[in-house]
Formats: structure tokens, C-alpha cells, sequence
């Protein structure tokens, strides 16, 4: 019964305040080995994977068809990578496979852990705001971000293997699925998501640290692009299963 809980079995639904996307390109022989074995990295020019941190303040998030009112609003921190998966229909999906899932409440952990694979720990997350920056940090995770307010034209990062901003977002984001991947009995959970309104803006970045990197022990992650999405009706569709080989 708990291994059929944690495959998603009803969809979810939640509205996104906002998701901010820090992506990061790596060598793909260096996260080669962090995925398994039915995906594949889904690789710029055959050089770079993708490396992301996610940040997304949830409202109401609540099983489907049930009201507002018994939502719970959570902010949710996800690393994952950037993959594709071939379904049983042949059919190439982008997605993503989740390294580290992070809430900022116990309730979201414990509910996360009962209907997903995505091991959720709890963490502290604090947010300051002035007029013309944004921080977002963590002792515990050991993460900071100060991100700038400003109106003017952004570049992309310094070293961003993307061209321009419109090639970043045509290839970076987003991605709707997200692969689960049972080793033993062979079978991969696909969750799709369904989002509306979904018009990424770039953002300005003043400084970052993430901790979870250098956990991975990545030689030399390149920011590639940041972007933020606001007020986004979103829902998860229930986990589909499918035997893989």
C-alpha cells in the first residue's frame, strides 16, 4: 500500500505565486552516473547537461477537486536534471529526474513523502526584499541568493553555453514531466504537469550559492540562465506507470 501512495496516485493541484529556476550546464559526463538507467540526458549541443535549482512558492496546494480552502501553501525548493525518457508509444518526453526535494514546513515533508518518491527533508528559508534587491537564503541548506529588481535589458550569464535568451528558454524550460524510476521490478512513474500562462522572464543576478552543488562534487557548473515565472495555475496529473525493457 505505501509503495502505491508514493506513485502519485491522484492528481494535485496548487497555484504558483512564483517559480524561480537557477539552471546550471555541466559536462554531461559528470551527472551521467546521477540518473538511471531507462533515461538520458537531455544534452545542448552533445556537450552540456542541466543541472537546475527550483524555487516555488505554492498556494493552496490540494489533491484536485477539492477546494481552495483546504489547500496549504508551501514553499518547495527541487535540484534535478534535465532528461529525456522514450515511452512504450516511442515517443521522446522531456523531463526531469529529481536529486534533492526541500520544504520549508513539516507538513509538506511528511505529506510529500507519503505520495511521492522524491524524499523531502524540511529546511529554513528566509526572504528579504528592499526596493531594489531580492535575497533568499538557508543556513541550514547553505544556500543564498540576492537577485536584482531592476527594469533594464538583462545578458545572459558571462559563459552561458546558450546564444541569447530566446535559445536559453526554448531549450531550458519548461519541462513538463517528471521521471521516477524503479530499479527492481523495472518500471518508471512518469508525472505530467499542466501549467497555464507560463511566459518566463529573465532575471538579474547579483550573487548565488548553493551548497547541494559542490555535494555533487561538479567541477565547474556554469549558471546558464535564471528565470521567473508569477502567478501560474498549475496541477499535477496522476503518476502513469509503464514497464521499461
Amino acid at each position: 500500500m505505501l509503495n502505491y501512495l508514493k506513485n502519485h496516485p491522484f492528481a494535485v493541484d496548487a497555484f504558483f505565486e512564483s517559480s524561480l529556476v537557477f539552471t546550471f550546464a555541466v559536462h554531461k559526463e559528470e551527472v551521467q552516473n546521477l540518473i538511471p538507467e531507462c533515461l538520458e540526458l537531455d544534452t545542448f549541443q552533445d556537450k552540456w547537461a542541466f543541472v537546475a535549482a527550483a524555487m516555488v512558492q505554492t498556494k493552496n496546494l490540494r489533491p484536485k477537486g477539492f477546494p481552495k480552502f483546504m489547500g496549504n501553501d508551501f514553499f518547495l525548493i527541487g535540484y534535478r536534471i534535465f532528461v529525456r525518457y522514450t515511452n512504450k508509444a516511442g515517443k521522446r518526453l522531456r523531463g526531469l529526474y529529481i536529486l534533492k526535494s526541500e520544504t520549508d514546513k513539516k507538513k509538506m515533508q511528511i505529506m510529500g513523502n507519503i505520495f511521492t518518491h522524491y524524499n523531502y527533508t524540511t529546511t529554513d528559508i528566509h526572504q528579504t526584499e528592499d526596493e531594489s534587491t531580492t535575497e533568499i537564503h538557508s543556513v541550514q541548506s547553505k544556500f543564498n541568493i540576492k537577485l536584482s529588481k531592476t527594469d533594464q535589458e538583462i545578458s545572459l550569464p558571462e559563459h552561458s553555453p546558450f546564444a541569447d535568451w530566446k535559445e536559453a528558454r526554448r531549450f531550458a524550460g519548461p519541462l513538463p514531466f517528471t521521471f521516477t524510476y524503479n530499479e527492481t521490478t523495472k518500471e518508471v512513474l512518469i508525472i505530467e504537469g499542466v501549467r497555464q500562462n507560463w511566459i518566463p522572464k529573465p532575471v538579474k543576478v547579483i550573487d548565488y550559492h548553493f551548497e547541494f552543488l559542490n555535494i555533487l562534487q561538479l567541477k565547474n557548473p556554469i549558471l546558464a540562465n535564471t528565470f521567473i515565472i508569477k502567478n501560474i495555475p498549475y496541477y499535477w496529473k496522476k503518476g502513469k506507470i509503464e514497464s521499461w525493457k
